[in-house]
């Protein structure tokens, strides 16, 4: 399908937009219409210098500026994404490809973790000096906490405008000048934060957008000298080189990366809330989350009811518009991740996976690819091992909670994880033997701005949200002086 497109070849440095120095470029698409929409500048090392510089400039002003000041900054920028609420969140679903209803939830998200940044801003600069009893008659010790610097942000596709904020928010709160990179997927959302930052008056290079690739702009963004703390949301690999280079220079780096997520279902569980939550956990974003509950372990008293219950609520989903109302679940992003989900779907095939999930009919057109549950799917599989990042479930039946316990902590992931019990204090112990940064109990998965967000093993390294979001880009400097008379 054909459709008109922008050309986005320019980078937004010091509060203006200059040509980018690149001479590439990349579609961007609709996955549902499967139309190029844009193209994008690939993006070039001298970009990166370039923004580089202008926040460099900007950090000592930025800096000083006081932290109540910085939180209303914040707090006009959560105005102004208010004020493009259904703009932004058309845009977003048109770039991403979920349902309206999920890109409306992500930007009230979005709208609400400036807000929380606004606050921590003010309580930030309330603590400056707090007064430490150094054990000595004559001697006192404060604490400051100062911006780490100049930050290198770097965000995935799945989420826009979501992920961007769990940085932004807290690394503009903290004093830091950011370099942002948001996907080259789907860049036509942040590409409007450039308009919301301008209107709020944020002072030139406090702020820089890199559009551009991997190559173009987020591995010269990873390598480069002038960058004091990388935070980078996405796979595995990628993250491993982001790791990679920020060693070089001992630079701090912030990691979310992948997951295998389990959901256990206990013997007492609520059947239609178990079902509930499945679907939810798998079917929401297409499954295109980290955080995606993607390993059933269900009790074999409720194994054969669920499936059953799962199968049924998988075959009655509308696939569709994500424009349109009744769409339940919209496509896959590109080409390429379907691609991917159904290399996955034919191996399960070879592998002889049995799914009874019927088939569903799928629109004309669009990167669709149907959910599936998986039943009695070996833990040798690679499909019960490795993230897949599409709507393909697969179970197993355990015997006891200890088995379930046992199996969900097998994984080299430890990102999040959902119990699902008749007894809440039951699904509590289990959740504390998990081995998983999330947690939810008879819950869908909630992320407010106040909370934490990170994972154990291969999942990452650090948090978001919360306190620890805030935490991630200051430095603590304790002086130490003589009473005062």
């Amino acid at each position: 399908m054909q459709d008109s497109t922008q050309i986005l070849n320019e980078q937004f440095i010091d509060n203006l937009w200059v040509p980018s120095k690149s001479k590439t470029r990349r579609p961007v698409l609709d996955p549902y219409r499967e139309a190029h929409i844009a193209e994008v500048t690939g993006g070039a090392p001298a970009d990166v210098d370039a923004a580089v510089a202008a926040a460099r400039r900007a950090l000592p002003a930025w800096q000083a500026t006081p932290e109540p000041r910085r939180g209303e900054y914040l707090e006009a920028i959560a105005a102004g994404l208010e004020t493009r609420h259904q703009a932004l969140a058309e845009l977003s679903s048109r770039n991403n490809g979920k349902p309206l209803a999920e890109s409306y939830q992500d930007l009230d998200d979005a709208i609400a973790c400036y807000r929380y940044y606004a606050e921590a801003a003010v309580a930030l600069g309330e603590r400056q000096g707090t007064v430490e009893e150094t054990g000595q008659p004559d001697l006192e010790a404060r604490h400051y906490w100062e911006p780490v610097g100049v930050v290198g942000l770097i965000t995935p596709w799945n989420f826009p405008l979501v992920s961007s904020a769990w940085k932004l928010a807290p690394a503009l709160a903290a004093g830091c000048t950011v370099v942002f990179k948001p996907s080259e997927v789907t860049p036509l959302p942040e590409r409007m934060l450039t308009e919301i930052v301008t209107e709020a008056g944020l002072p030139p290079g406090v702020f820089n957008l890199l559009q551009g690739d991997g190559e173009g702009i987020g591995a010269p963004m990873s390598h480069h000298p002038g960058i004091d703390k990388l935070s980078f949301t996405g796979s595995n690999p990628v993250g491993e080189a982001v790791m990679r280079a920020a060693a070089q220079g001992v630079r701090p780096v912030s990691l979310e990366l992948g997951g295998k997520s389990p959901i256990l279902v206990t013997d007492d569980a609520d059947l239609t809330l178990a079902r509930d939550l499945v679907i939810a956990g798998i079917c929401y974003n297409a499954g295109q989350m980290c955080s995606a509950t993607s390993r059933l372990l269900v009790h074999e008293r409720l194994a054969d009811d669920l499936y059953a219950a799962i199968d049924a609520a998988m075959a009655a989903l509308r696939l569709g518009d994500p424009l349109a109302a009744e769409t339940d679940m919209g496509p896959l992003v590109s080409t390429t991740q379907r691609e991917r989900v159904r290399d996955y779907v034919a191996l399960a095939e070879e592998e002889g996976l049995g799914s009874e999930t019927p088939a569903l009919a799928l629109p004309e057109h669009g990167f669709f690819v149907p959910p599936r549950l998986y039943r009695e799917v070996p833990t040798t599989s690679r499909l019960w091992q490795e993230e897949i990042f599409g709507p393909v479930l697969c179970a197993r039946r355990v015997a006891d909670d200890d088995e379930a316990i046992a199996l969900a902590n097998d994984s080299d992931f430890g990102l999040a994880a959902t119990v699902v019990a008749g007894d809440p204090d039951r699904a509590e112990a289990i959740a504390r033997r998990l081995e998983a940064g999330n947690v939810w109990c008879n819950s869908d998965q909630i992320a407010p701005p106040q909370g934490s967000w990170g994972g154990m093993k291969r999942s990452g390294i650090g948090r978001e949200l919360g306190e620890a979001g805030l935490d991630a880009y200051l430095e603590l400097k304790r002086i130490t002086r003589p009473l005062r008379a």
